[in-house]
């Protein structure tokens, strides 16, 4: 019964319609947001804990039109919206309701201020209040400062943003908070409040800015902080995972490829082996990357991990009932400015993530993305999935699929034909490509449902079998042909 009540909701997901490519609305060259709504409170929370800065807007929101309104704008930078992702909108107060629609703007590719559109659930009536949660991420969000170290010194960096929150509406009350994953904050930006108070107030690792008086639509508040973070700053630049199902196996194949850099302060000295391996005695905090560990699901095994030189030796995977930990140590520790790319793999088991529907179909629920998982997090410039379906399933029609990754994210989704080998006509190649995302949507759901007709399925078998015939045929035929000349 559970597992009926499981592809039951697989189902109705895919129901839903298939997973949709990053979506644009064109609009005018001289748009502007409509002055519908304004700010009656709001909260901006800055975190600069991980990798990557996070960003979130919990906002009371109010209707001033006279008519019902169901579109909010948020406006971002040409430069900022390069390097935003992962922005998803919900009810504040009811996490239940949403992620709602959100589309970038397409208005006038030389303005600097751009805009996402944000499609509230149902339209929002005259004089109504809603309350919103905005959240996304930055990749490159810090610059080291220092821009060098040594190879044992701390690493700082340095965050710019704004003390009020990016808004098209005019805000009546707002204040900003900033998390650290630090209490060493050397350099801040400070200010005084409507009625002289100093901001920030610092409580630990937290900074407080505000309350701030109205301010109207489009204010910038230019500010900055510098931190100690004395991890590495991981930054993969492209991750390319394929998933290859096999059913006469029963296994489903893992691989990802990764090209990662270390983005934090480059050496101001050449790097010293010697120090580095005495170090590693009383192991000190450092901004070298030294391991990744890979949760990995339940069940996995034949781990492998191999980079440009081969294979890598220095990796232990952890097995259970509980836990699939692969730990990998890379061939060498990696600093700020360096290059490490890398290929791990691993089978799982097909019963522990494939399931058949009563029709005699098949859905697959897999993690979008898996990853490595740090304290520090990890940034993905580009994600490019391929899933490679069983040869007989290359009905296109009948292939649907969905991730609950937030659809601003994917920048594009297609169904191919791809030929490995002993295949005939090819397989079916499920491919969603996804940009700017922070290792917060580690284990987003993918889910993939397709069929498998007899005759297709049986299609590879029969061609081996007919082709292995013929070679033993070929091979008789030959041995009966006699060469040479007779004695007649």
């Amino acid at each position: 019964m559970k597992s009926l009540s499981v592809i039951a909701t697989l189902l109705g997901l895919l129901a839903a319609g298939p997973c949709s490519a990053f979506s644009t609305v064109a609009l005018p060259a001289n748009f502007k947001p409509p002055p519908v709504f304004k700010n009656t409170n709001l909260v901006h929370v800055i975190s600069v804990e991980k990798t990557y800065a996070k960003e979130q807007i919990n906002v009371l929101l109010e209707n001033i039109s006279d008519k019902p309104q169901g579109e909010y704008f948020l406006p971002f930078t040409a430069d900022q919206i390069a390097r935003v992702g992962g922005i998803e909108a919900k009810n504040r107060k009811d996490d239940t309701i949403g992620p709602f629609g959100v589309d970038l703007v397409e208005y006038d590719a030389l303005s600097d201020v751009q805009y996402y559109r944000i499609t509230l659930p149902t339209p929002l009536k005259a004089g109504g209040q809603y309350p919103l949660a905005i959240s996304w991420v930055y990749l490159n969000s810090y610059r080291p400062l220092p821009a060098s170290i040594g190879q044992d010194e701390q690493q700082f960096l340095v965050y710019d943003f704004s003390l009020f929150a990016p808004s098209a509406y005019p805000t009546l009350k707002q204040k900003t908070e900033v998390k650290f994953s630090t209490v060493t904050i050397p350099d801040y930006t400070t200010t005084f409040g409507p009625e002289g108070q100093p901001y920030p107030e610092k409580l630990g690792s937290k900074m407080l800015y505000g309350p701030f008086d109205e301010q109207p639509a489009g204010a910038f508040f230019p500010a900055q902080v510098r931190f100690e973070f004395t991890k590495p700053v991981i930054h993969v630049s492209t991750l390319e995972r394929d998933i290859e199902v096999s059913h006469w196996g029963g296994n489903v194949a893992f691989e990802e490829r990764y090209t990662l850099y270390h983005l934090g302060a480059n050496l101001s000295t050449q790097f010293n082996r010697v120090k580095w391996a005495q170090s590693q005695f009383y192991n000190p905090a450092s901004t070298a990357l030294k391991e990744l560990k890979f949760p990995l699901q339940i069940g996995s095994v034949d781990p492998y991990f191999t980079d440009a030189i081969g294979n890598v030796s220095t990796s232990r995977f952890r097995s259970s009932k509980r836990e699939a930990m692969l730990e990998l140590k890379p061939r060498y520790p990696v600093f700020g400015g360096w290059k490490y790319p890398f290929t791990i793999g691993w089978n799982t088991n097909a019963a522990n993530i494939l399931r058949n529907t009563a029709d005699g179909g098949h859905v697959l629920k897999v993690p979008f993305m898996e990853g490595p998982r740090q304290a520090e997090g990890v940034e993905y410039g580009e994600v490019n999935v391929r899933v490679l379906l069983p040869e007989g399933s290359e009905r296109v029609r009948n292939v649907k699929f969905y991730t609950s990754l937030p659809e601003s994210s994917i920048v594009e989704t297609s169904i191919d034909v791809h030929k490995t080998y002993l295949d005939t006509v090819g397989r079916t190649a499920v491919i969603i490509k996804a940009k700017n995302l922070g290792d917060e949507f580690r284990f987003r759901d993918l889910i993939i449902s397709y069929e498998t007709p007899l005759a297709g399925t049986l299609r590879k078998p029969v061609v081996v079998f007919a082709s292995m015939l013929a070679v033993y045929a070929t091979a008789w035929a030959l041995g009966k042909v006699q060469v040479g000349f007779s004695s007649k």
